[in-house]
């Protein structure tokens, strides 16, 4: 445990930062630059632990793996040459890994045995389980394989042609990586296009991949070769700082080279929506991945309402998106976003029991949430349920109460932003 007590800010919020480096993409990267033959050199890589348990997790298959600060070099002959892990792999909290991991360990020849912490242990991977064992994977684990620990015999696994059932980038990355791993021609079939990362980095890697009309085939008929990957700035943790710049008054702030991904920029679409001044300059474009500027600055928000098929793109900005709605005139909606429930912690219920507790007016919906705009934070005593984006969402909070606010725990804020309060500091007075 590690609570901290953060004051309020005086000053607007001025300056320039370079948020770390993409999770989600620094996950693929990692595991497309081990299944791939010779060299890939990763640069920008979120240096986070739950970014380090995918890079462990391929140690223990013996692949050779250099780490220095935010930069990788992989070196491996493909996944032909991977031994069997002598101890069970450690996925940590990272939700992340270990759905990914399943879709590759599905695919490999080998016995595996994984398992997480005790809140990874109780987030549900049936989801990803249940199109792997159509494959011909075996699993075994509790709740007939829907929870960690898990065991995998992986190898001989037939292609499927499979319709996502849920909103998820994960299963969908899942069943790709098997299906990069299997016999004949493996479709997968969206509903509403989510993140599309694991696209990008395949078809950069040189995989069989076809994507067109919210559907995805992919072969195992050509091998996967190292290449040199930069990863851009996080979207995801961006948006933190995005957002303090369009509630704290007088506030102008620069983020640089962070990631445009059309997938992800949902955060951005409903800040402008709001009535934030947002401004995007030097677009570039590396692996079929979109980065740039993003330039934020404070304007008076409107309420609005947030649903359909843009939930995917935004999902991990929830929590703060609802922190920027107590500050914004008028109600806002949030619908179609029952995937919270199966984050790190159900973030519907700790959005709602933290604004509350900060002053807001929230009430929680079956999918979502209604947020009452306009609301003075009090500040106080709140949880950060283990849940880096829930106890980032708090800090930021902080900014604007009257009073100083108290969060129990902000140990987890390491799995994906551990330079956060050190960025926090540089544009505040809390320095």
């Amino acid at each position: 445990m590690k609570e901290v007590t953060l004051r309020p800010s005086s000053a607007p919020l001025r300056g320039q930062l370079h948020v770390p480096g993409d999770k989600s993409i620094s996950h693929r990267a990692v595991i497309l630059g081990a299944l791939a033959k010779g060299t890939t050199n990763i640069t920008n890589f979120l240096n986070g632990e739950d970014c380090l348990r995918t890079v462990e997790a391929f140690k223990q298959f013996g692949v050779s793996i250099e780490h220095e600060r935010n930069s990788l070099k992989i070196d491996s002959h493909g996944p032909g040459y991977f031994t069997e892990p002598k101890e069970p792999l450690y996925f940590g909290n990272s939700g992340t890994t270990a759905r990914l991991m399943l879709g590759v360990l599905a695919g490999l020849p080998l016995f595996t045995s994984v398992y997480g912490d005790n809140s990874l242990t109780k987030r549900p991977m049936d989801r990803v389980v249940a199109p792997l064992k159509q494959m011909g994977a075996q699993f075994d684990g509790r709740s007939k394989g829907s929870f960690l620990p898990m065991a995998i015999r992986g190898g001989d696994i037939k292609s499927i042609d499979y319709t996502l059932p849920v909103k998820s980038a994960q299963v969908k990355s899942a069943v790709l990586l098997a299906g990069l791993l299997s016999e004949g021609v493996t479709t997968v079939t969206e509903k509403t296009t989510s993140r599309n990362h694991s696209e990008n980095m395949l078809q950069a890697f040189g995989a069989d991949i076809v994507s067109e009309n919210q559907q995805i085939r992919i072969t195992n008929q050509q091998s996967l070769n190292g290449i040199d990957v930069y990863v851009p700035g996080d979207i995801s943790s961006a948006a933190f700082f995005m957002t303090a710049a369009a509630i704290v008054p007088g506030s102008r702030l620069t983020l640089t080279n962070i990631g445009l991904n059309g997938s992800r920029t949902g955060i951005i679409e409903v800040l402008q929506e709001m009535g934030a001044a947002v401004e995007i300059t030097n677009k570039q474009t590396t692996g079929g991945e979109a980065f740039g500027d993003v330039i934020i600055s404070s304007q008076k928000l409107k309420g609005v309402i947030i649903e359909g098929d843009i939930i995917p793109r935004l999902i991990d900005e929830i929590p703060i998106i609802a922190l920027a709605a107590t500050q914004a005139e008028g109600e806002t909606i949030i619908r179609d976003a029952s995937e919270l429930k199966f984050k790190e912690t159900d973030r519907i219920r700790a959005v709602v029991d933290g604004l509350t507790r900060l002053g807001a007016s929230v009430k929680s919906t079956e999918d979502g949430m209604v947020i009452n705009g306009g609301s003075v934070l009090t500040g106080g005593r709140v949880a950060a349920y283990n849940d880096h984006r829930i106890a980032m969402m708090h800090a930021i909070a902080s900014l604007i109460t009257k009073q100083n606010v108290i969060i129990d725990d902000i140990s987890s804020i390491a799995i994906s932003y551990p330079d956060f309060f050190e960025h926090l500091n540089s544009i505040t007075d809390k320095g």
